[in-house]
Parts: C-alpha cells; structure tokens; sequence
C-alpha cells in the first residue's frame, strides 16, 4: 500500500524523487522520507518526516537541500509501528552501509528479528521493514555482493514487498527486488528508475520492464539488468506505457475525483470501442474465443471494494442474460474458504490496479483448486484490469483491459464504471454465442451501451442540485441507501463511496430486508437514499420508501426520467436518462459519486485522500 520511488542518472535525485511521491501519495501518506547519496562525499543522506509529503518536500526545500544523483523515496502507509519520523522510511543499516525501502508486509518479521538481535543487531523502529535491511546487511558481510545479499534474504523472508535499496559501497548502482507486490522499472536516456505505479515516472518515461516475483534489478544510469534469486541474468522486453502525463494530473480541477468523474463518458467510450468490431463483440484479440464462452457452466466474480460491487450488479445481468449461475465473492473470503469450482467455468477476477494483494491471491488459488477439484489444467481466469503488465493481468488466462487510464483518487469512479461495461460485453457476448440474444437484438443493445457515455454527460452537466442537497446534509450522522435487484448493487458502491470519503456512517441495504430488523435504525431526519431504476420492482421499492418515511426519515429518489410520480414519496429527487434496465447502473452510479463528493467537500475533507485508506490495497 505504501509507494516507493528510485532514480540514478545524471539529474539530481531529490527534486525527482519528491515529484514522483506525489504520485503515489494516494498510496499511503502517515510519513515519507527520502535517501539520497552524496557523490562528493560518499555518504548517504537519509531525511525523513512525518504527517503529509508536504512536509518533507518543505524540510528538504524541495529537494534542493540534498545533493546527489541516486536516491530512494517512501511514502508511507502504516501496517507495523505507528506513524512517526522513526517508523518512516527509508530504514537502514548501522554506518548506513545498506539503506531501503519496502513496501508490503513481512510476515515473519518477529522470527528474523529475533534472529538478527542474537547476531547483535540493534533495532530502533516498530517496522518490519527494518528487519529487512539489517537482514540484507548481514548477508552483505557474510557475501560481499549486493545482488547475493538480496537473493538470500529474499529466501528467508515469507510475505510481500518490493523494495528499491543503496549501497554505500556501490555508488553507481541502485538494486529493486519484488515478490507480491507492485514494481515497475522505468528507462530513459541517461537514467534508469524504480516506482510503485506509472503515475510516479510519466514525467520521466513512458518505457517500462515489468519485474516479476522474485525477481532482482540492478539499475545504473545507462542499464538494467534482471536476475533471479538463483543470481541467474534474465532477458526483459521493454513495454511502452500509452497514458501520457497530463492524464495524472488535475488538469484544472480542484480534486482529481472530480477529475475522474467527469472523465467517464471517454473512459466508458474507449471501453466500449476498444472490444467492437465492425459493430459485433469481439474478444479474438485477447484470446477469449467464442468457444470458450459458449462452453461455460458457471461465471465466478471476485473483486475487492468497488470491484466486488461491479461483480453483484454483474451477477444480475448475467444470469439474467446467459441463464448462466454467477458465484460472487470477496477476494479476502474466497480465498480462504475453501472454495469447490465446477467443470467447465471461467472465474473473472476484478481490480483496477491489477495488484489488489487479496484478489491475486485468489487467481492464483482459482488455478489451484481447478486443477484439484475439476480435472483441469487449471481455472479459466479473466482479469478485468486497468493497468497493462500488472501482476493479475500477466498471470491471468485472458485479461479484458479497461480504458480508464490512471486514476489517482483513493475513491475510484471511472474504473468502476468502465469495469461495468466490460462485463456488459462479456454478459451481451455470450448470451448471443449461447442463442439467448439475437443478432438484432445485440445490435440494439450495443447501440443502447455506445449512447452511455453521452448519457453520462448529461447527468454531470445538471449537477449543481446535487451539490446543493448535498451541503444541506452534509452534517448527517447516518444515511441509509435501499434498492432492489440491480439497485441494491448501485446502493452497495453509493453507500461506499459516501463513507469512504465523508466519514458519515452509511449501510446500503436490500430493501426487503428493511422489516427484518434495519427499519429500527431510522430516526427523525435520517436521510434515505431510495434507487428505483428497474420499472419491475419501483413499486415495491416505493412501498419500502414510504414505509421508513412513515417513521421520520427525509427521502432522497434516484430513478428515471419518467417516473415523476416518485415525488409524492420522496422530499428530494433526481432523474437519471433511461436506458436498457441491464445497463442502470451505468448512469444511477453518477449521481451518488457527485453525491459523496459534494459532501465531502462541504466538509472540508481531504477528498483524494481519505483518512487510513490507499489506493491500492497490495497487503492483506
């Protein structure tokens, strides 16, 4: 969750590091630190701060104050130790003979560090992470060689990480391991970098090597080279990043959700385009042949977050589309429930950053357990991802990319919406390969899904009512999100994206369920936030509505256009334009997201960056 940066080249490093931290201070921010070696006297700078990344770039004067041309940087979400200067990154060796950064989680920290303490080590943080320098430091004086002092402490070390690490010894040469969580490795002209993310190097570069797990760079200005713990050379091909740099920037915007918000019509549009055509679904060129689609038993969705909520509004289209059975499931629980796949099925794993800790955990698993319980080769996998070359997207048997590009919120908005239309395709696909959807039906559907991203458009240029409501409650204590069916799916991702960036208690519930116990939670002015998208279930939805009205609460409906006789029941409503019931979610989402925001900032919150979350959640 943390993110970690390096750079060696003919710059200086500071002022590049800074920069590329606040790139990834989406990823964590309880502290950050930076380390730089000093090439006019050999020795390495390490400073460190607590609190936001401003306060280190204000300490170092932008970088300014600390002088040489290959460095690391951390910023830093707290799993071991509490947030403080001494926590902080980077963690280093006695006489600062090896100094690093880490990110992930080292679970057999306590083990090594017992260990290191009898050989006489000294410990003076709360991390794990400094358990893993001072175990690369003792095998550096047992070998005398960086990349043989990484490769062994890299076998001794159970867990995740991804670590960027000097050498004072070698001043011309800065080392990256990986295992479980995300690294990239960025080349230039005259330099060579290290990062989390992409955001962090677009500045710098748009040409990239992927390092897999266990695998150990050995970066100079002019070179790379890749190894594996067996100190093997391995050959990488380097890959072209097409997000240019103004794509993670504000662009003008106060926030970058609203950023993101307002860029979905084009997320969805590149979508949408990128799996059509001559105006037919088509999945050839990533492997996933009508075939294979046709031969499916039963779907399996795994996501995290906002991503298992895509996977419920999923489970509805599909099996009403494919007469397909759709297995949900969160990735933490997948994974460790021991769960029995059937012959013949294709499990879809959902995440943005392709690196979600719990979600690759569960592909890996998914592969696995075909292979035992369904005489397989292993689990047909699809990723659904945002970014080329992530971990989900490389190990995956076939991976549907969205078109989002990068997205730096914490709250995610546009990946969510383009991870729904990926699903629509997959949906629309193979109940037409199965005989269930017409060609001309298909053909209407497609042209119903291309009419989305104006749609969006249209809801986002009539936002200022909700901004209005939304500094009206922006003082709730509650709020309550109902719907049935699909609306029930919206509600989950309206609920979250509320408390999430606000801070308001929130609970989405199935709206029949509300006599089942949830009805006593309502008090006078609790707001309400009823979803009637779907014309089969709005009157038992408005039943539900008028049933919590009745004991005080102030009503918020979100439906179509059309259905104008919700403002007898609700005190406030909003209209969304229709469109095919499958694709609703699609265009009720967008309210709630300018919802959540809204109410965020009437607040004075920090909306990017929420307090105790990250962006992408790569430790369990």
């Amino acid at each position: 969750m943390c993110g970690i940066v390096g750079y060696i080249g003919d710059q200086q490093a500071a002022p590049i590091l800074l920069a590329g931290l606040a790139k990834l201070e989406y990823r964590g921010y309880d502290s950050a630190g930076i380390s730089v070696r000093n090439e006019t006297n050999g020795e390495i700078e390490v400073v460190k701060a607590k609190g936001r990344l401003k306060t280190l770039i204000e300490k170092t004067d932008e970088g300014h104050s600390v002088y040489g041309s290959c460095g690391i940087g951390h910023t830093r979400w707290a799993t071991h130790g509490e947030p403080s200067e001494t926590n902080a990154h980077p963690h280093c060796s006695e006489g600062k003979n090896v100094v690093l950064v880490h990110n992930g989680i080292i679970e057999n920290f306590q083990e090594l560090k017992d260990k290191l303490v009898k050989r006489g080590y000294t410990f003076y943080s709360e991390t794990d992470t400094e358990v893993a320098v001072k175990l690369i430091d003792y095998y550096y004086k047992k070998t005398a060689s960086p990349l043989s002092a990484i490769a062994t402490a890299m076998l001794h070390i159970r867990g995740s990480y991804a670590f960027g690490v000097l050498f004072k010894d070698y001043p011309d040469k800065l080392f990256a391991a990986r295992k479980d969580s995300p690294l990239i490795i960025g080349k230039t002209a005259g330099a060579s970098l290290i990062a989390s993310d992409v955001p962090a190097i677009l500045d710098q570069t748009r040409n990239v090597y992927y390092i897999d797990n266990m695998e150990i760079a050995v970066l100079t200005r002019d070179e790379i080279h890749f190894f594996n713990t067996d100190e093997e050379e391995i050959e990488k091909e380097m890959v072209e990043i097409k997000w240019d740099a103004e794509a993670a920037e504000k662009g003008g915007y106060e926030h970058f959700m609203l950023k993101e918000i307002h860029e979905q019509p084009k997320a969805v549009q590149d979508t949408i385009g990128a799996y059509l055509k001559e105006n037919q679904i088509d999945f050839s060129e990533i492997g996933l042949e009508d075939e294979e689609l046709a031969s499916i038993e039963r779907f399996y969705i795994i996501g995290c977050g906002s991503a298992y909520h895509v996977a419920m509004a999923a489970k509805y289209v599909l099996e009403d589309m494919t007469q397909i059975p759709v297995e949900i499931d969160i990735a933490s629980e997948f994974r460790y429930r021991n769960p029995i796949l059937v012959k013949n099925s294709l499990v879809v794993i959902i995440s943005q950053s392709g690196e979600t800790a719990d979600s690759l955990a569960a592909l890996r698993l998914a592969k696995e357990k075909g292979a035992a319980d369904a005489g397989l080769p292993g689990a047909a996998v699809l990723g659904i991802v945002n970014v080329v070359g992530s971990s989900i997207a490389r190990e995956s048997d076939y991976t549907l990319y969205t078109y989002a590009g990068p997205e730096i919120s914490v709250a995610t908005t546009k990946a969510y919406s383009t991870q729904l239309v990926a699903m629509y395709l997959v949906a629309m696909r193979t109940a037409q390969i199965r005989g269930l959807l017409s060609d001309e039906d298909c053909e209407k559907m497609i042209a119903e899904l291309q009419t989305l991203p104006k749609k969006i458009q249209k809801i986002l240029d009539d936002k200022e009512r909700i901004q209005w409501f939304a500094s009206k409650y922006a003082n709730a204590k509650d709020m309550f999100f109902l719907g049935r069916g699909l609306d029930y799916a919206i509600s989950l991702e309206g609920s979250l994206k509320m408390k999430e960036i606000s801070y308001i208690h929130s609970e989405a519930y199935a709206a029949g369920e509300l006599k089942h116990g949830t009805i006593s939670l309502i008090e006078d002015n609790t707001l309400v936030v009823g979803i009637l998208t779907q014309s089969n279930l709005y009157e038992k939805t408005v039943s539900n509505m008028v049933e919590v009205k009745s004991r005080g609460a102030y009503l918020m409906g979100l439906t179509t256009y059309g259905n104008y006789s919700i403002e007898d029941t609700a005190d406030f409503s909003v209209y969304v334009p229709k469109t095919n019931p499958h694709f609703a979610t699609s265009l009720a989402i967008i309210p709630l997201q300018l919802f959540g925001y809204y109410v965020s900032v009437a607040k004075g919150l920090d909306v990017d960056k929420p307090r105790n979350l990250a962006k992408s959640v790569t430790v369990e």
